[in-house]
């Protein structure tokens, strides 16, 4: 039976414990969410301690939290401790786990899907760069989605990784990860899931999925904040990857002054990273599991479902979300504006959405003939009056159009 979406009662007493819903209409949940009362207390506290007691001996008190993080980050993703790096952020850790593949073959080829992240294009071409190497685009089917039957037919001996973005970051399509997942573990392929925007909006279970390894981060739908994330590195294809940086916590020196890298997902984490923010990670991923994702993922459907169709029903918006499965990011476009000036227009009004340009998500962007799109994305946060707010703005916007 299909989870219910949050009670009225509980959503105010949510938005009650967050700051920043009393002082603004937010809907850019995609770009980075608001974090609870509770989260930011759990940081300050820490600084604190740093600077009562001195920062590496706080950082010894606060050993329980940090691997407490990890433990929700496990939970979370139905994978053991062992598996779960903390990072720095989506991008870190994907790029990390990347590297880690080593060198790169004349003949080598990379499979990603159409709506891959522009940074992680980024590090495949550059880390690619005077290597005869083909990036290739595995096709979509007439919803949208990457078609995991065309992939299957692309797979031969030379396919070196498979990578996907789960949720695109240019509108509200929901890629078939675990349909992926399956065509990959059959073939033996690796396969890197981008889950930056999935990680706390949807239901994730690393072994239904399939991936070898998933990144996410902390920022986004888990509300946790920024400069945190959370890698997942399968324990049986850890063997695979040497990080391309350690320091003495991912890789210390033996007896004979050799670097011993970590036996578990710790050796993509770094002695430097900062507790106070992990404290904060923990928070934020104990609140997720507490309200629990199925009820997150009805709440978030629920909300940007209803603005969708208030968005369609605006002469002059076209809502530009593909897929059968839609996530709580909600792309359009109001004609004769350009998407940065929408967003700017409502910022002044105390609404805050998202825009994305080509080098987000070139492969769709192009594909489609899009150049800029408007996003509002919502949260389990968002109350039917910002839906409103939004809704009634966009229509004043689109009466100046004419």
């Amino acid at each position: 039976m299909p989870a219910a979406p949050l009670t009225p009662d509980t959503l105010q007493a949510l938005r009650a414990a967050t700051p920043g819903t009393r002082t603004t209409v937010h809907l850019n949940h995609a770009g980075a969410s608001l974090p609870s009362a509770a989260t930011l207390d759990a940081i300050q506290a820490h600084l604190r301690r740093e600077a009562e007691q001195g920062p590496m001996e706080a950082g010894v008190a606060a050993r329980a939290l940090t691997g407490k993080a990890r433990d929700l980050a496990a939970r979370l993703l139905n994978a053991q401790t062992d598996e779960i790096a903390l990072t720095g952020g989506n991008s870190p850790g994907w790029g990390s786990a990347f590297a880690a593949l080593g060198p790169w073959r004349d003949g080598d080829r990379i499979l990603v899907g159409r709506h891959e992240w522009g940074g992680n294009l980024a590090a495949m071409r550059l880390a690619t760069r005077g290597v005869d190497v083909s990036i290739e685009t595995i096709p979509s089917d007439d919803s949208g989605c990457v078609d995991p039957a065309a992939l299957q037919a692309m797979l031969d001996a030379r396919v070196r990784l498979v990578a996907l973005t789960w949720l695109p970051a240019n509108g509200g399509l929901i890629n078939p990860a675990a349909a992926v997942g399956r065509v990959t573990r059959a073939a033996g392929v690796p396969y890197y899931l981008d889950a930056a925007q999935a990680v706390g909006q949807l239901p994730v279970d690393v072994t239904e999925v399939g991936c070898d390894v998933l990144s996410g981060a902390g920022r986004k739908a888990l509300r946790g904040p920024r400069g945190t994330g959370l890698l997942y590195v399968r324990r049986d294809f850890l063997a695979q990857l040497t990080p391309a940086f350690v320091d003495t916590y991912s890789a210390p020196l033996d007896a004979d002054g050799e670097p011993r890298l970590r036996a578990d997902a710790g050796r993509f984490e770094s002695a430097e990273a900062s507790v106070a923010l992990r404290c904060g990670q923990a928070n934020a991923l104990q609140e997720a599991l507490d309200i629990g994702l199925d009820t997150i993922r009805a709440q978030v459907d629920a909300t940007a479902q209803a603005l969708r169709t208030e968005l369609a029903a605006i002469p002059g918006i076209e809502v530009l979300d593909q897929g059968r499965e839609l996530s709580g990011l909600v792309s359009f476009n109001l004609a004769g504006q350009e998407a940065t000036a929408v967003q700017q227009a409502l910022a002044a009004q105390g609404i805050v959405i998202g825009s994305n340009g080509v080098p987000y998500t070139p492969l769709d962007m192009n594909a489609r003939g899009l150049t800029q799109i408007a996003r509002a994305s919502v949260s389990y946060l968002t109350h039917p009056d910002e839906i409103d707010r939004l809704v009634q703005a966009l229509r004043t916007l689109a009466g100046q159009r004419r």
